[in-house]
């Protein structure tokens, strides 16, 4: 492989790292309330973060590249911020890529959270529990195995996204060339060589993620239903 394509590996584990964090972030908090609410809004919520799993990514990228244009208000604030221009930039497939992965990372966490037993977390809140240690003492231990889900989601499908970053971000070898337009570039130049080890080694990530996947999914209701026998008997 060419440096180039070295390059367009370390920027798209880069940007794979930086999105599942900030997912994290976000994702946690949003995917709880909505385990919880009983807000009779919540269906448009959820509809709105699972709209990326039926959306063309193109379309997506189409709108975030009119957002980020030179002349809209967000580049604008963008521009006085950083000094920078926000489309084709790394930033730009920082934001693209948390909006396209959000349902990736919110729907393992919210499933997990649904599947918390009440009677624990009405146990935890009669003992004085905050809303803050309910979570972190009940409901986080008891999702170990969803938060590794949401995270090998989160960052494998941010590894294999091609359409929202190439209308975002463009094609620009070391900034904004991630390892899928990468391998895109390479068929489009006929360097089918290239193009193999590069599609290969995106194969072999697929079926390695999609196995942890599986084997974290076959033991997730193993752990919650012994997890809550254990503190039953405590």
């Amino acid at each position: 492989m060419s440096h180039q394509d070295w390059l367009a590996i370390i920027l798209t584990l880069k940007l794979a790292g930086l999105t599942t964090l900030i997912l994290l972030v976000i994702g946690t908090p949003l995917a709880w309330w909505l385990a919880n609410t009983p807000w009779c809004g919540k269906p448009i919520v959820e509809a709105l973060v699972a709209l990326p799993l039926v959306l063309p990514p193109t379309v997506l990228g189409f709108y975030l590249l009119i957002a980020f244009a030179p002349s809209s208000p967000i580049a604008q604030f963008w521009l006085s911020l950083t000094g920078g221009n926000l489309a084709f930039s790394f930033s730009a497939l920082v934001i693209a890529s948390v909006l396209y992965s959000l349902p990736f990372v919110v729907q393992p966490l919210q499933s997990g959270f649904q599947q918390v037993p009440k009677a624990l977390l009405e146990t935890a809140a009669s003992l004085g529990a905050s809303g803050l240690d309910r979570f972190a003492s009940v409901a986080a231990p008891l999702c170990r195995s969803n938060f590794l889900v949401a995270i090998t989601l989160g960052f494998a499908h941010t590894v294999g996204e091609f359409g929202v970053v190439l209308m975002i971000g463009g094609n620009i070898p070391g900034r904004t060339q991630v390892l899928s337009i990468a391998l895109y570039d390479r068929v489009e130049s006929l360097q089918y060589s290239a193009a193999h080890w590069l599609a290969g080694g995106l194969i072999a990530f697929s079926f390695i993620v999609l196995c942890l996947v599986y084997r974290l999914n076959h033991y997730r209701g193993v752990d919650l239903g012994n997890n809550y026998s254990a503190r039953e008997q405590a």
